[in-house]
């Protein structure tokens, strides 16, 4: 028994002595509110460039986004857009809806002021199910949500979305 409360008394100091993860709410706060702004989104590559105007509502509270909107182009084409991230330190993970209304999965890590997310698609997109998604804040009040996807036939890395917004 006292082996057993010795025990016990080493494993609660290890484990106060690992810090916890730190909280990312700090950089997600600032982005609380709404968005709009300007784009280029391919609906595949190889396609031509579509001109799109975005806006988004986004709430910050704690260490999650969430982020909902609408892009328009073509004058006709109008779609909407979600994303929800939790993080955990630096680390996030969570789901995005595109256009197409299915819901895709996300992971990846903040470095600086860019949450780099890995895309794993519901369906192929592009020949593939995977892409890489960043949101790049510059300040409070700009940001950059960019999607990047390899091209099949030659292997490159193709931007197929970059959106601007700026704070309303």
């Amino acid at each position: 028994m006292r082996r057993q409360a010795c025990l016990l008394a080493i494993l609660t100091g290890l484990h106060a002595a690992i810090p916890a993860a730190a909280d990312d709410s700090g950089f997600l706060k600032p982005l609380n509110g709404s968005w709009t702004g300007t784009g280029k989104v391919l609906r595949k590559i190889g396609s031509s460039l579509i001109g799109v105007s975005c806006w988004f509502n986004i709430s910050a509270p704690g260490a999650s986004i969430s982020m909902t909107g609408n892009c328009r182009g073509l004058l006709i084409i109008n779609r909407a857009i979600s994303a929800q991230l939790t993080a955990r330190g630096t680390q996030y993970s969570g789901t995005y809806t595109g256009p197409s209304g299915a819901t895709s999965q996300l992971s990846g890590s903040r470095q600086g002021d860019v949450i780099n997310l890995s895309v794993r698609w519901a369906r192929l997109v592009n020949g593939d199910r995977d892409a890489n998604m960043t949101i790049d804040r510059q300040g409070s009040g700009q940001l950059t949500l960019r999607t990047v996807d390899k091209d099949q036939t030659s292997g490159k890395a193709i931007v197929t979305s970059e959106i601007n917004l700026r704070r309303q």
